[in-house]
Order: C-alpha cells, then sequence, then structure tokens
C-alpha cells in the first residue's frame, strides 16, 4: 500500500513538472508556439513516453543550450533545476544522462523542419528593400565548422589531408541561403570537407527546392557557371554573382548595353560525371549571361573594379549601379555567419558522434532565426529595417530578460515582451559607410604548446619519461 501511495505522488509530481514546464514555455513560448512545435511532433510522428524530458521541453532546453554562454548539458540541466526550485515543483535529478538521451531521441529532421518553417516566416513577411525593384533577395554563402576529434566523426566528417592523422579535427562544411531582408536562415545543405560531390555548389544544388520563382539569389564567384545559372533557370530564380575569373571577358563582342555592359552567349559544357543524361539532355544547350565591369571608388577597397555576371539582363529595369548596389548587400552574409558561428559559438560544435552533431547544428540555426525575430518584431515597432539593430545586443537582452521571466506570473509575460522589444530597438548598428579596418587583432594571444603528436602518444611518452 505504501509503495503505491509512493508511486502514486512520483507520477503526480512528474506530471505536474512537466505541465508547468510545458505551460510556462520556458519564457521561449512567444517566440516558438507550442501549438507549432506539436504540429511538428505529430508530423515527424515523435512520442515520448510520459516523463519530465518531453519532447518539447527537451527542445526547450537545448534551445536555452544553444543561446547560452556555458553551453555544456550540465548547466542546462541546472538551468531547469533552477526554473523548478522558483515554482516548488519538486526536485529533478541533477545529471545530465536523461537529458542527453532525450537530446538523442529528438529527429533531426524535427529541428531542421522548425528552422525551414521560422525562417520562411520571416523572409516572407519582410519589407521589400527597395533594390533590384523590390524583388526577394536571397544570400548564399559556405562555410566550415569543427567537432570532437572522435573515431564516429572523423569516418563521416574526414580532417582536412594537410593535418596529421591524430592531430586534426574533424570538419563539416555548410552551405546556406539566408534572407537579405530579415537575415533569418532559410536552408542549409552540409557534407564533409573533402571528398566527391561536397564543394559548394554541389551543396546549392541540394537546397534548389528552397528556393522560389521571382527570387534573385547573391552569391561570390564560384555559382557563377554555366549549371548553376541553368538549374537556378528552371526554378524561375535569377543570379547576381561576381563574374569567375576563369572565363574570359570581351566587352567587344555580344549585345552591347553600355560601356563595359553586355549580353553573351554561353555554350553548355560537356557533361560532368555528376549529371545524368536526362537532366543534361533537358537544359538548355545555350544561355544568355550578362557581364558588367564596375568600377570601385572607395578609398581603402583591395579591389578597383567588380566584375559581375547576371541573368537580369534587361539594362533598363536593372542599370548597372543598381546591379552594383545590389551585389555590395552580399557582403551581410559573411556578417550572418559570424553572429551564427562567433556569437552563437558554432564554429566550434561539443557533440561526439554525426547525428547529434547535424542536430546542434540544426539547433543553432533555429535558435538564431528566433532572435532574428525578435530583431524583426523590435524593428516594425518603430520603423526600421531588422539589419539596424545588433544581433549580439539582442541575444544579450533576450537571455537576461528570459531567465528573469521564469518568476514571473503568466499574465505578465506579454508585458515583459514588450519591454524586451523596447530594449532591444536601442541597441542599434551604427551607420558606417564604407568602413575600413585592417583584418589583424592587437591583442597577442597567449604563449602556449600545440601538440605535435597524437594525444595518447604524447601521454604515454611522458609516463615514461625518467
Amino acid at each position: 500500500m505504501k509503495q503505491d501511495t509512493q508511486g502514486r505522488v512520483a507520477r503526480q509530481v512528474r506530471r505536474t513538472r512537466q505541465e508547468l514546464l510545458e505551460d510556462q514555455d520556458l519564457c521561449l513560448g512567444r517566440l516558438l508556439p507550442a501549438a507549432q512545435v506539436q504540429e511538428a511532433l505529430q508530423r515527424h510522428k515523435v512520442h515520448f513516453r510520459k516523463r519530465t524530458y518531453t519532447p518539447l521541453v527537451t527542445l526547450w532546453a537545448f534551445l536555452y543550450q544553444v543561446l547560452s554562454t556555458d553551453q555544456a548539458c550540465r548547466a542546462a540541466v541546472a538551468r531547469l533545476l533552477a526554473f523548478l526550485g522558483l515554482h516548488d515543483s519538486g526536485p529533478l535529478r541533477p545529471h545530465d544522462g536523461p537529458y542527453c538521451k532525450a537530446r538523442q531521441r529528438l529527429p533531426e529532421g524535427l529541428v531542421a523542419d522548425l528552422t525551414r518553417q521560422t525562417g520562411g516566416h520571416l523572409h516572407q513577411q519582410g519589407r521589400p528593400l527597395g533594390l533590384l525593384r523590390g524583388r526577394p533577395l536571397v544570400l548564399v554563402d559556405g562555410t566550415t565548422a569543427s567537432m570532437p576529434d572522435t573515431p564516429a566523426n572523423q569516418k563521416e566528417y574526414p580532417q582536412q589531408a594537410a593535418q596529421k592523422p591524430g592531430l586534426g579535427f574533424p570538419l563539416v562544411r555548410l552551405v546556406g541561403l539566408i534572407s537579405l531582408a530579415s537575415g533569418a536562415v532559410l536552408d542549409v545543405a552540409m557534407a564533409s570537407y573533402k571528398g566527391k560531390r561536397t564543394g559548394e555548389t554541389s551543396l546549392l544544388r541540394q537546397l534548389l527546392g528552397s528556393l522560389q520563382a521571382g527570387q534573385i539569389l547573391l552569391g561570390d564567384a564560384q555559382f557563377a557557371n554555366y549549371w548553376t545559372i541553368a538549374l537556378l533557370g528552371e526554378q524561375g530564380v535569377d543570379l547576381l554573382a561576381r563574374a569567375d575569373g576563369r572565363r574570359r571577358v570581351d566587352f567587344r563582342s555580344g549585345q552591347w548595353l553600355g560601356p563595359q555592359d553586355h549580353v553573351v552567349c554561353w555554350h553548355k559544357p560537356q557533361r560532368p560525371g555528376w549529371m545524368t543524361k536526362d537532366l543534361y539532355d533537358r537544359l538548355p544547350q545555350t544561355l544568355s549571361v550578362r557581364e558588367v565591369r564596375v568600377p570601385v571608388r572607395q578609398r581603402g577597397f583591395r579591389v578597383k573594379s567588380l566584375l559581375l555576371a547576371t541573368t537580369l539582363l534587361n539594362a533598363d529595369l536593372y542599370r548597372k549601379q543598381d546591379l552594383a548596389e545590389g551585389y555590395r548587400r552580399r557582403w551581410l552574409v559573411e556578417l550572418d555567419l559570424r553572429s551564427i558561428k562567433v556569437v552563437l559559438q558554432m564554429e566550434v560544435l561539443r557533440c561526439k558522434s554525426p547525428a547529434m552533431v547535424r542536430k546542434e547544428i540544426w539547433m543553432h540555426l533555429l535558435a538564431y532565426n528566433l532572435i532574428r525575430r525578435v530583431m524583426t518584431e523590435a524593428a516594425e515597432r518603430v520603423g526600421l529595417e531588422p539589419r539596424q539593430i545588433s544581433f549580439a545586443g539582442t541575444l544579450q537582452t533576450v537571455m537576461a530578460f528570459a531567465t528573469a521571466g521564469w518568476g514571473c506570473p503568466p499574465a505578465r509575460l506579454a508585458s515583459l515582451y514588450a519591454l524586451v522589444l523596447q530594449a532591444v530597438v536601442q541597441h542599434r548598428v551604427g551607420n558606417r559607410p564604407d568602413r575600413i579596418e585592417p583584418r589583424a587583432n592587437k591583442r597577442r594571444p597567449r604563449v602556449q604548446c600545440y601538440l605535435n603528436e597524437p594525444r595518447a602518444q604524447a601521454r604515454e611518452r611522458l609516463l615514461n619519461a625518467s
């Protein structure tokens, strides 16, 4: 009888704890509503047993983990302990084992789905920027991230070939689509750093389904090739990119549109190894591409002229200066990647298995989109563009108010969020046109020794030293 009573009380405590955690939403409910998460859980057929770490609680704890300065699993569990302690909902074991197992049960597709949803919503509601006749602009670029040196990670994401075995770290290559208006991540493709079909153009081909007709893709020179332009054309997407330096440009040929501005005909190359014959036959035999050379007169810039390639052929609708101004915004993708990798600390991942590494990446991107949502809502209130607000300042404000909101009555959460938006709009990015800064650090790093042999060998050498 006593055991039945204890079991009933334990079940009641667990149920009360779950309801508290899910109802309070850990202050993220306004940014990622529980109804949206529940719909995604149903689509992906995710079901956990009744326990403290339900899918909703696990997802929010994971989000807080990647948003926090200390991203250890033990710190994430400690935050749950602090939250439960404020509401006297019963003790929670301080061990991180159950939480880590709950993270493993979360499907990767679920987090990726939520990331694409939040990014797509922000992109659609973004105001036109007035560039290139107000058409929606999407940025594309690639980057890398390293991860713990485990056998599983090395097998799927090998280290650079120039590094000796045991001295390098596994690397994952990422190519992402980012909204120019809102800065939100629309989609991402991942692959190992080396090997066939792991280059940035190959990964972009995996993302073509995430682009919509009428959009303009802003990319670097490696995307200005025949196959990328042809495949984008099938999607109804235009390209504006820096011209590939390997292709010879002669402005005396083609259809003249103006000084150093013409339309030329690109002929279809031979079929590459990755392309099927059916796809090759389907693509056009020739492409009309506009090539433009724009002088760069800003002092301090590394280049004196910029050669662009684009499928925006109408010189009356898209003037030479408009193309240059539009392409100049491509640099914002570098700042977005810096926010993700440096501010959100995604440059060095923590998970020790490839599946969890990918899930950790998607969770960082989801957290990034949620912060971008706060910036968008705050900017709309005062008539600013989201990119005029500091990402780091918004993150700091959200995390400060979130922990304060744990002890806040549910009825006051709306007014607390209004205070968040009021504080966020004060953190604006300075208007610094043509800012010039040397790419160098003044503060010297601390002098230290580096491993020149695998750690196990170094440990053995120290133990055998006399």
